[in-house]
């Protein structure tokens, strides 16, 4: 039996992934799988340091020490042969605030910025709150495989786009994008003078034959064009604890964007964020390799069973993340029916696939970081409710 075979009740516990259904979807009793966290305890080695300094018991402003810094490093040049220096990296309470605040330093009112659609959807709310402009290129599912649409692409970063939000591993398509995909990106940036943010939190979680590459890596101009954002947040399960980091080797970006900082008044850490990152980084790595193997069975898991049981349903291939996107569009409802349907016919808390952008019309997004017994749960589920849908 697998460490991540345990169901752990999380109810009651302030958790936004199980105690604000009600609030959230109108329902209390769902199958929470949405909101990107997973349902597994942190590494023990983690659990183990953050237990040492609760027992410390006092818990004042906290530092980054040469410690931090060098789990990092480490950490980026083990997984991507990446030699980073320290004082590239920016730490920050998040990936999106980290993005809001590139946003406010490197941009001003109506300026356009440009994110690949379906895409996470704080990006639109990033950019439209900070009264920028969205402008979207659309990924084509081909085969249900996304590509990017580097034609589109250009004709739209040529219309005087400022920045370019590139998702990285992408959320929610599941897409590892390739050597070749990440330099037309990048020379495309390069040619039209768009500073490009690249959003890497899923930059570990990736399946087997995949590779991540850290934009960065693709060339030494790109390296200083671009901010490269990372978090231990969704590898080991500890975005709760609010801590990020921004890679920018390029001194005069980096320096406009730590004058953000400080003039927002952001500098030390959480004291428990700062543990987990660095205890995550430096003994992560063995927890990492069982939760990458127990991910993948879960994605064939969904694969066989709607292949079997659910054929009106299907799995987008997924290539990293947790996060599973559906094409439910042979159920033929619209999506405000899909969603009603998820919701009140199967009891399933997913998120809307709409909320992703025009393109995710159709499909909802599934989180299967979860023990695969809640999985097979919430199949049977949607099984019994499409049994029962009117076509």
């Amino acid at each position: 039996m697998s460490r991540f075979d345990q169901i752990i009740d999380r109810k009651n516990t302030k958790c936004y992934k199980w105690d604000y259904n009600k609030e959230i979807f109108g329902k209390e009793d769902l199958l929470s799988m949405w909101v990107a966290d997973m349902d597994f305890q942190a590494p023990p080695e983690v659990l183990e340091i953050l237990n040492k300094r609760v027992d410390h018991g006092i818990f004042g402003y906290t530092g980054f020490t040469d410690s931090f810094y060098t789990s990092i490093i480490n950490w980026i040049q083990n997984r991507f042969k990446w030699k980073i220096k320290k004082d590239w990296i920016i730490a920050t309470p998040g990936i999106i605030p980290a993005i809001n605040f590139a946003i406010q330093t490197y941009t001003t009112k109506n300026d356009k910025i440009l994110v690949q659609t379906p895409v996470y959807y704080p990006f639109f709310t990033s950019i439209k709150n900070n009264k920028r402009k969205l402008i979207v290129s659309e990924l084509k599912l081909i085969n249900d495989h996304y590509e990017m649409d580097f034609a589109d692409l250009e004709i739209k970063l040529t219309d005087d786009v400022k920045m370019m939000i590139l998702c990285s591993p992408h959320n929610p398509v599941g897409r590892v994008w390739k050597l070749d995909e990440l330099k037309q990106v990048s020379e495309l940036c390069l040619k039209h003078n768009v500073l490009l943010i690249s959003d890497e939190i899923h930059s570990d979680l990736i399946l087997s034959n995949n590779k991540h590459i850290p934009i960065p890596t693709i060339s030494k101009e790109i390296l200083n064009n671009s901010l490269t954002m990372f978090a231990p947040s969704k590898t080991f399960n500890v975005a709760g604890l609010s801590l990020s980091f921004v890679v920018i080797p390029d001194k005069k970006i980096r320096g406009k964007f730590q004058k953000t900082l400080l003039n927002l008044g952001l500098h030390g850490g959480n004291t428990f964020g700062i543990e987990a990152l660095e205890a995550s980084y430096t003994f992560g790595q063995k927890w990492l390799e069982e939760l990458l193997i127990y991910i993948e069975g879960n994605y064939i898991f969904v694969q066989q069973y709607l292949q079997n049981h659910i054929s009106q349903i299907k799995a987008v291939k997924m290539e990293g993340t947790y996060l599973l996107w559906l094409d439910c569009r042979k159920l033929n409802l619209s999506q405000e029916e899909l969603v009603y349907f998820f919701i009140n016919k199967a009891g399933l808390a997913l998120n809307d696939g709409a909320k992703f952008g025009k393109g995710g019309k159709g499909f909802m997004r599934m989180n299967i970081g979860c023990s695969r017994k809640l999985i097979e749960q919430a199949l049977d589920q949607l099984a019994i409710a499409i049994k029962n849908i009117k076509m």
